[in-house]
């Protein structure tokens, strides 16, 4: 338990996992071992803070350090029965902190339904759900295995109308939930990687978006202890590889995984005991069942020889069938002896996609999707299929009105108008409010056509508009997020709060840069294509304020390689150099979510020498802050605090009228508080305690009546500082006003916080009954903030009041 422990803290050590209580319980296990090391030279175990060896701990990182560690608690708890009842205590919280302990509890509450909706022209395919069952009710599947189907076939198949369909016909066996993820197979740059999928996993499982591991390793493990012991259906949708798959897998052989690939499987079949399934065309008399059915009865009726030709016109393919079908349901002058014509004419077309993946194309004549698909568009009306051709110009994730209006070049009305359109004819899927989708053949014909009919030159400037509209709403959200934090570009000039301001305005701006998280990566990714470089590095620090609060990670890093190099080359033709340092800086703080250290620190390296090279003062003073922050993280406290002063010396050079003057006063507010915090874990406590509430008198300093939420927050420093210090009934007076401040600011999760660090002084003050008053208030606080962890942590240290 204590290695365990040990483990579970030092994991979140860099990343932030946890939150405050992570931090707190981190430093707690620095001064457990730095008192096992007194005691190694001879000190009493109980010696006023300060005394004894110079020497410190270091961050224990490998496995063998952390063992190490572990066994060094034992020991001394061994030796002494007061250190044994410290120890114990602290492996009990930092239990609390590890999120694979709250699944197992909140199970019940925690079904996730993620399957898109079923179509209601769904034919056959009785063979695969019979195919599925017998499957699962198979003797002698792999032990402690879950039961894997890899349905194949070319694109358009049917194979995630299959999937979807039997998995509402089976959810009855799987009590716990569905999971679901589109994988974006259809080429390597639009394939997402497994920890994107995980995060999302995970949250749909019950844990909250700041207890999500930032690295795939631990995400994966803590994904198996979500789904340990569940019966739930895995559907992995368009796969274009077994390593996607495989991280992926859940934890419980009482599980079903349904994948769709173009690819056939290799690894899930000889490593993981996965059974494959080729999905084939449908049947000529269901394929003509199906397309009776998309048309609909309204139409005059058509010779049966005449639907059974337009039916094999599309090869069986369901995705042919039902783009025919929509166009013959919504265009009263097209006939089915037309349609019929008009296949067989375009049989022979060019081919521009549905192979299935890793193998040569077919001929291009026997592509019946291609065939209909032409036969779609020279449908379509001028302005109707020029929008088209523009929404496909990138791969986007999904096709928003305000993508696709912008992309176009017309108003959000007319776009929202021709979207509808191509949905009705099935050339678009509509899969959320206002929130569309190509099929991937569909997107990579209209893309076929964008490069033949408008080049691109065109259509770089509709990725252009889509960029320009993006960095727009995504500048004024972060904002809304983060209000006072400095940052770079003209995206941010104008931007005011919205007055009166609501409390849960923040909340919603992050609410919807995180809806448009993926669609803002792909616009990153286009806009770098194309060579925009001012706006790749505006869209990185736009979602500088997504990703600080919710992850991420490996989407962070991503994006932010590539606005180091735009930042890098925009200022090599006369763009703004201070984003260079910029890039780096907030890429450090990717490399630390996933506890690259090394990684950190040299991207801040980067950073300083980028700004120090343009004179930028501010941004230098932030990387060497960042530095500061990577080391506190790592327990070097004397080098961070050497950091922290370094930074303010580098500050106080930012003269009358220069760069990032207005924001001087603030930034030595919280580099005061982060001096504070560093002096009081080397335990000298009257000069942090004096550094921090100089930290405070800075903050209420501030114009627009101060900062209550950083003032609440160097309260909270002060408690702990008296608390470390021994002065308990001081740490309570501090707490009492963090809780106030808190308060005021409208911070729902630090209140929380606040008030259970104001019932650890009630522990140690032995006052049992403000103890449990205060814990059920934090515990209510959790509740309404959605924070599972916070409220188990809580309940349970009642549960031992009450016992």
């Amino acid at each position: 338990m204590a290695l365990s422990a040990v483990s579970t803290v030092v994991s979140g050590a860099l990343s932030g996992a946890g939150g405050e209580a992570g931090r707190r319980t981190s430093e707690r296990l620095y001064d457990l071992l730095s008192r096992d090391r007194r005691a190694g030279d001879n000190a009493e175990l109980n010696s006023p803070p300060g005394e004894g060896s110079s020497r410190h701990p270091t961050l224990p990182v490998t496995e063998a350090e952390r063992t190490a560690a572990a066994r060094q608690l034992l020991e001394l708890a061994h030796n002494s029965p007061e250190f044994a009842r410290e120890v114990t205590e602290w492996v009990r919280e930092a239990s609390w902190l590890s999120p694979r302990t709250v699944p197992a509890v909140a199970h019940g509450a925690s079904r996730p339904q993620m399957l898109p909706p079923t179509t209601a022209v769904f034919t056959d395919r009785a063979e695969v759900l019979a195919w599925l069952t017998g499957l699962l009710d198979e003797e002698g599947r792999t032990p402690g295995a879950p039961a894997i189907a890899v349905l194949t076939g070319p694109g358009g198949i049917g194979k995630t109308a299959a999937v979807v369909r039997c998995a509402f016909e089976l959810m009855d066996r799987f009590p716990d939930g569905v999971l679901f993820a589109d994988l974006a197979g259809a080429s390597d740059g639009t394939a997402l990687r497994p920890s994107d999928v995980l995060a999302r996993f995970l949250e749909r499982l019950g844990v909250p978006a700041a207890m999500v591991p930032g690295d795939e390793a631990r995400q994966r493990d803590l994904y198996l202890d979500c789904t340990a012991g569940r019966r739930m259906i895995v559907v992995l949708d368009n796969a274009r590889s077994d390593a996607q798959v495989v991280p992926l897998l859940p934890g419980s052989p009482e599980c079903l995984v349904l994948v769709t690939s173009r690819y056939r499987p290799g690894l899930l079949v000889s490593g993981h005991g996965a059974r494959p399934y080729a999905l084939g065309p449908l049947s000529t008399a269901d394929a003509v069942t199906l397309i009776r059915r998309v048309a609909g009865s309204d139409r005059p009726p058509a010779p049966d020889a005449v639907v059974r030709a337009v039916a094999e016109g599309t090869g069986g393919i369901p995705l042919a069938l039902c783009t025919t079908g929509a166009g013959l349901a919504v265009r009263e002058h097209l006939t089915w002896e037309r349609v019929a014509q008009q296949l067989s004419d375009r049989s022979h077309g060019h081919h521009l996609g549905g192979a299935v993946m890793g193998e040569p194309a077919p001929d291009a004549s026997a592509d019946p999707v291609r065939a209909v698909q032409d036969v779609s568009y020279g449908e379509l009306t001028p302005d109707c299929a020029a929008f088209y051709r523009a929404i496909a110009v990138w791969p986007w994730p999904t096709v928003t009105v305000l993508c696709a209006a912008r992309a176009a070049g017309v108003s959000e009305d007319e776009g929202r108008a021709l979207l509808e359109r191509l949905a009705r004819v099935h050339l678009l899927e509509e899969i959320g409010e206002e929130r569309y989708r190509f099929h991937d053949l569909t997107r990579a014909h209209a893309h076929g056509l964008a490069v033949a009919e408008d080049g691109h030159g065109r259509m770089a400037a509709a990725v252009r508009r889509v960029a320009v509209a993006h960095l727009r709403f995504a500048a004024g959200r972060d904002f809304r997020v983060m209000p006072l934090r400095w940052r770079l570009g003209p995206a941010y000039q104008g931007l005011v709060l919205p007055e009166p301001r609501d409390p849960a305005d923040g909340k919603r701006a992050l609410a919807d840069l995180r809806a448009e998280r993926e669609n803002l990566a792909a616009v990153i990714r286009a806009a770098a294509h194309h060579g925009f470089d001012d706006l790749v590095w505006q869209l990185c620090e736009a979602m500088w304020g997504l990703h600080l609060l919710l992850g991420f990670h490996a989407q962070w890093i991503d994006t932010h390689l590539l606005g180091v190099e735009a930042a890098r080359r925009s200022a090599a033709e006369f763009g703004d150099p201070r984003a260079v340092g910029r890039m780096w800086t907030q890429l450090a703080f990717a490399h630390m979510g996933v506890g690259q250290a090394a990684e950190a620190a040299d991207a801040l390296t980067q950073a300083r020498a980028a700004d120090r090279a343009c004179g930028h003062h501010r941004g230098e003073a932030t990387a060497v802050e960042a530095l500061g922050l990577l080391r506190l993280k790592q327990w070097e406290f004397e080098a961070a605090q050497r950091c922290f002063e370094e930074a303010q010396e580098i500050l106080r050079r930012i003269g009358p009228g220069e760069d990032g003057r207005e924001d001087v006063p603030r930034a030595m507010a919280l580099l005061a508080h982060h001096i504070g915090r560093a002096q009081t874990r080397q335990r000298h406590f009257p000069a942090a305690v004096a550094r921090l509430n100089d930290a405070l008198a800075r903050f209420r300093r501030l114009p627009g009546g101060g900062d209550a939420y950083n003032a609440g927050r160097v309260y909270m420093s002060l408690g702990d500082a008296h608390l470390e210090a021994g002065d308990a009934e001081q740490a309570r007076v501090c707490l009492d006003e963090a809780v106030k401040a808190m308060t005021e600011a409208g911070a729902g999760l630090q209140l929380a916080d606040a008030v259970e660090a104001r019932a650890r002084c009630h522990r140690r003050l032995d006052r049992p009954v403000e103890e449990a008053e205060d814990l059920r208030t934090a515990a209510a606080c959790y509740e309404e903030q959605g924070n599972e962890f916070g409220l188990v942590r809580v309940r349970a240290r009642l549960a031992e009041l009450a016992g």
